[in-house]
């Protein structure tokens, strides 16, 4: 079970994405809310001052037919009353006044009624001209002579005695739905700054343990979001990492003996003659040139695979019969192959033309080659077939018992692996051969990989790009 992070208590990140989130709802709520107040307050007014007009204009042409009709305007001198039945049947003919707003927009009151001379029949005095400038003039007409003329009091007059009644109530219901929407905002942003806070504190932490160089840490996997699938990737880096410090820690130890084992026998060797105990001469010396040269031949290998780790391995490339370079290597190796009791089978089909490197193929060979000698038990057989399928050369070489464990397979080309688990010479070499092998192949752009051989040992299949005709007269 590999341990979770602690959730610290508090985050910076959280606290800003909370404080903008909200930051930004609440001015944009209240943008729209001055927004939306104005265009009400303007348009509101727009009505107001069309629909009074229009009274206006009903109403005076309404009281040029009654100036006719009662030869005068003495009759509404006499009896003032009659004014507000009169400006009632001239509005609303017929029908019972409305309530509210529109039965303030026709009210009597707001009406002033001149004569044709100017001298106030009903309203103000002519000389209260301070409320006279304030008030719209229609003159009234009949029959082309002017009798009279009527004012009649702005909306922004009637709204300050009506005291903005609409305009309140629509602010006052827009304020809620504001004060709604901030609370939301509030809500939302808090609930998210605080999801996002716990999840970026937990890869913030755990990324501290990664420089800290704890790679045992992991982050929780839940849902399919971006966070997710970053928490999925460094779950992967981090296991990565760690796979890679153990396999070095493993690497540096698997070195340290291989290199420990020749040099105790050197020692040991030496130290014999120093005591007398062996005799300096030719077949002690060759001994010592025997654990020299596989102390060389170690340094060799770990040099060419740092090497292919860095990119920087030494291979020239260059048009070459792959089935020529594979034949050729397999019958100088017949007296060892004798040697070691292995009988060969080949089914090479050529040319087979690929960009490599005669000199790291032959090499790749000759490991291949050892790695059969060394783990095929005598009498074995070995067998080898190339064949060219489409744009690929293909080569399957595959040998008889022992064999190798399924779960083994995938760790053939591991540095220092072997499957028996020991590090005795008896049976095998210091396990590079498998892993310089796969960087040969990798540095001809093919692959390696390794399956269970019918014959009943292991069986490897390596695939090269092809050339075209084309290609190799370049």
């Amino acid at each position: 079970m590999r341990p979770r992070l602690p959730r610290p208590p508090f985050s910076h990140l959280g606290v800003k994405l909370f404080v903008i989130i909200l930051s930004v709802n609440v001015v944009i709520a209240g943008l729209v809310f001055l927004a939306v107040s104005r265009s009400l307050d303007r348009g509101f007014l727009d009505y107001l001052e069309t629909t009074q007009a229009n009274r206006a204009e009903t109403l005076a042409d309404g009281l040029g037919q009654e100036w006719a009709r009662r030869g005068g305007w003495q009759w509404l001198r006499n009896s003032p009353p009659a004014w507000e039945r009169l400006v009632r049947q001239q509005l609303w003919p017929g029908e019972r006044p409305p309530h509210g707003i529109e039965r303030r927009l026709g009210d009597a009151r707001d009406f002033v009624l001149h004569d044709a001379e100017g001298l106030p029949v009903i309203g103000l005095p002519p000389d209260d001209g301070e409320i006279a400038a304030e008030l719209h003039w229609l003159p009234i007409e009949y029959q082309g002579q002017r009798v009279g003329t009527l004012g009649y009091r702005p909306p922004q007059q009637l709204m300050a005695r009506m005291d903005r009644i609409f305009l309140s109530r629509q602010q006052r219901n827009l304020g809620i739905i504001v004060a709604a929407l901030g609370l939301a905002s509030l809500l939302l942003a808090g609930g998210l700054a605080w999801w996002l806070g716990r999840r970026t504190r937990s890869m913030a932490l755990a990324t501290r343990h990664l420089i800290e160089g704890d790679y045992s840490a992991r982050l929780p996997e839940r849902g399919r979001d971006e966070l997710s699938r970053l928490a999925r990737d460094f779950n992967m880096l981090a296991a990565t990492l760690e796979a890679s410090r153990e396999a070095r820690s493993r690497w540096v130890s698997d070195i340290a003996h291989e290199l420990r084992t020749p040099l105790a026998v050197l020692r040991g060797e030496i130290e014999a003659m120093q005591d007398g105990i062996r005799q300096l001469d030719q077949d002690n010396l060759h001994s010592l040139a025997q654990e020299v040269g596989q102390l060389e031949r170690l340094v060799a290998d770990l040099r060419l695979l740092s090497q292919s780790d860095a990119g920087a391995l030494e291979v020239q490339l260059a048009p070459l019969d792959l089935a020529a370079s594979l034949s050729s290597r397999l019958e100088e190796a017949g007296g060892w192959l004798d040697d070691c009791g292995m009988a060969v089978s080949t089914d090479i089909q050529g040319p087979a033309w690929i960009r490599g490197d005669a000199r790291r193929l032959r090499q790749l060979w000759t490991n291949l080659l050892d790695n059969s000698c060394a783990y095929t038990t005598s009498p074995g057989l070995l067998e080898v077939r190339l064949e060219q399928a489409h744009d690929r050369v293909r080569m399957i070489w595959q040998d008889s018992p022992p064999g190798v464990p399924e779960a083994a397979l995938g760790r053939l080309t591991e540095r220092l692996y072997r499957v028996e688990g020991s590090r005795s010479r008896a049976s095998g070499g210091s396990g590079l051969g498998l892993s310089i092998a796969s960087a040969l192949v990798k540095s001809h752009g093919g692959t390696m990989q390794a399956s269970a051989s019918p014959l009943g040992g292991l069986c490897w299949t390596l695939e090269f790009p092809a050339l075209d005709a084309e290609e190799r007269t370049r």
